[in-house]
């Protein structure tokens, strides 16, 4: 996981060493435009799976060989930057072996929640009694907690001159954009529900613990806001969806009063390289996507990042992105593994009846599309289904293009979480706010307005959507890996928080964690695509299901250039790459694996959907 690929014949190597190889280079130095321009604070944010951690780290490494004092900081809570520098981080700065000038840390949420928890506990342990002081931790055990305390973390940086002195930039590589989205308003949300709550209370306790913080909230929105300090660095691949989610993105934040915006485009296949029917099909979609992206991005500054054969992890790789050196290593090809086709796999499930899907995984890897696919199909094979998204970027509608109609009885729906919130407050308020007095009312509206409610209720929406597997197929797009993770930790705390605020407990989230685990009912796919980074998140999913008592129904490893039959050289050599990384699936995580082909044509409307389905099995080399 370190960076190191093992071998069969013991031997290890760098995963990211760039070959010598002959290959596709780029004619001047890479992010040359964003490193001419950096100021001291840079945040990295955009779809999940487009290179956040790559482009960031590469930015960062650059910045530390021109002779500036670099840290680079993850907010992600499914964080991978320990694999891509090649080292074990932890929540304090951790200087990178053989980048001078270089130090990382991971923004853990689980520890922040738990310094956090202290901080607000301590003072009164021996002071009050001790069912007293319990309730006050019961109070602050819930998914809203733990992003709250990373949320002080990130500000401390952001805000607090002492935490970063020591440096010239602080590189942020952000969670996917809705979490980011939610963590840079978090400042202003909770600075303005500090300046109006009156009455000492919130959803995570006694305000004690933000109070305090006041002043370095107001800071951290000021710094964002200013653009000599800070540039926000939208992140993209040369696709429609990606384009779109930046755009949208871009806007938002510049809602916020973070005006200072630049563009980088990933992965950009070179055009002309070869005669290759697949590689002209993706050179000239990417070339498509980028002429009508839309204005939000057009008008920014732009660097573009060219597709590689190496997989950006470790120093000597990430240095070699920055100059654009080295596109195949000329890595034999191993034979496939025994693998299945997702026709295959939506076939078995489709004679179950009814049941709740899954899909999940990183961010990017395809997670939206192969539930519109698998919904589609159950559809088709006439059976009604439910197909919606917990994601807060809801890509669903882009995918289904063209829309529904002839697929079958497909309903689509989204979780919204304004809609979810309104009604959430309006139910409690109804409910719990009857018969109250003027303060005590007062109260429970203060404690309702924190953006704490949003996550009860978007959690609650989720429980009412995995009810209906009941009676139907309901496939659930999840949001990445870490909230996903989030969502499903909720269901132990749900109970406590709503039973605080005086609403009930509806039955579906009684029922919630039952349904989950019961393995007639629920099969997750865990999808990932043939590169290291997003296969080992998806095996610490796994683990993470696992111990939830959730066992995985089928890995699909989606986007394979090895199941197709590519000849442009940096192609071939990205398919080569990807045998060794499906036969580690297969023999050390996947009970089952079934393998998606990487397409011409984007996989988007309906016709596109059925054309996954309908990939023939995989035949082993």
């Amino acid at each position: 996981m370190a960076g190191l690929t093992e071998l069969e014949d013991g031997e290890e190597r760098p995963t990211g060493t760039p070959p010598a190889g002959a290959g596709r280079q780029a004619t001047e130095p890479v992010l040359g435009g964003l490193l001419a321009s950096a100021p001291r604070f840079v945040f990295f944010t955009g779809k999940g799976g487009v290179g956040k951690t790559s482009t960031s780290s590469a930015v960062a490494l650059a910045l530390a060989d021109a002779g500036r004092r670099v840290l680079l900081v993850s907010t992600d809570p499914a964080s991978n930057l320990d694999e891509v520098l090649g080292v074990a981080l932890g929540s304090s700065p951790t200087p990178v072996p053989g980048a001078v000038g270089l130090d990382a840390l991971n923004v853990d949420p689980l520890a922040a929640a738990a310094a956090y928890r202290e901080r607000v506990v301590g003072p009164y342990r021996g002071v009050l009694p001790d069912s007293a002081v319990a309730s006050v931790e019961e109070q602050l055990s819930g998914a809203c907690t733990v992003e709250i305390a990373a949320f002080d973390e990130f500000t401390a940086l952001l805000a607090d001159p002492a935490a970063t002195d020591a440096y010239d930039h602080v590189v942020f590589d952000t969670a996917p954009t809705g979490h980011t989205l939610r963590l840079l308003s978090l400042p202003a949300a909770w600075s303005t529900f500090i300046d109006t709550n009156t009455l000492g209370t919130s959803c995570i306790g006694p305000l004690s613990g933000l109070s305090g913080q006041h002043d370095r909230y107001r800071a951290a929105v000021a710094t964002l806001a200013d653009a000599d300090r800070t540039v926000l660095v939208l992140v993209s691949r040369p696709d429609q969806l990606a384009l779109a989610e930046a755009a949208r993105a871009a806007a938002e934040l510049g809602a916020l009063g973070v005006a200072n915006q630049r563009l980088v485009v990933n992965g950009v296949l070179p055009s002309g390289g070869s005669d290759d029917a697949l590689a002209a099909a993706i050179a000239s979609r990417a070339a498509g996507a980028l002429d009508a992206m839309p204005a939000e991005l057009a008008a920014l500054p732009r660097d573009d990042v060219p597709l590689v054969a190496y997989s950006p992890v470790g120093v000597p790789a990430l240095r070699a992105l920055r100059s654009g050196a080295g596109s195949a290593d000329g890595a034999p090809a191993e034979p496939l593994p025994d693998a299945e086709s997702l026709r295959a796999l939506v076939a078995e499930l489709a004679g179950r009846g009814r049941g709740l899907i899954l899909t999940m995984g990183k961010g990017g890897v395809g997670k939206t599309t192969l539930a519109a696919a698998v919904a589609l199909e159950l559809a088709r094979s006439g059976h009604e289904v439910e197909l919606s998204t917990t994601d807060p970027a809801a890509h669903l509608a882009a995918v289904l293009a063209t829309g529904v109609d002839g697929a079958g009885s497909v309903v689509v729906s989204r979780i919204d979480p304004e809609r979810e919130t309104a009604s959430y407050t309006a139910e409690v308020l109804g409910e719990a706010g009857v018969g109250l007095d003027d303060a005590g009312r007062a109260v429970l509206e203060e404690d309702l307005r924190s953006p704490c409610t949003a996550e009860i209720a978007v959690f609650r929406a989720f429980a009412r959507t995995v009810a209906g597997a009941s009676e139907r197929f309901v496939v659930l797009d999840t949001a990445p890996t870490g909230h996903t993770l989030l969502l499903l930790d909720a269901a132990r705390a749900y109970h406590r928080e709503v039973g605080r605020q005086g609403g009930a407990v509806p039955p579906e989230v009684e029922a919630l964690l039952d349904r989950l685990t019961d393995p007639e009912l629920t099969s997750v796919l865990v999808v990932t695509v043939p590169e290291a980074t997003p296969i080992h998140e998806a095996a610490a999913l796994q683990e993470d299901l696992r111990r939830a008592g959730i066992e995985p129904f089928a890995w699909i490893a989606n986007q394979s250039l090895a199941v197709t039959a590519t000849t442009d050289p940096l192609l071939a050599a990205r398919a080569a790459a990807e045998t060794h990384r499906l036969r580690e699936v297969s023999t050390r995580f996947a009970s089952r694996l079934a393998l998606v082909p990487m397409l011409a044509e984007a996989p988007t409307g309906t016709e596109a959907l059925s054309r996954l389905v309908s990939a023939p099995d995989p035949v082993p080399a």
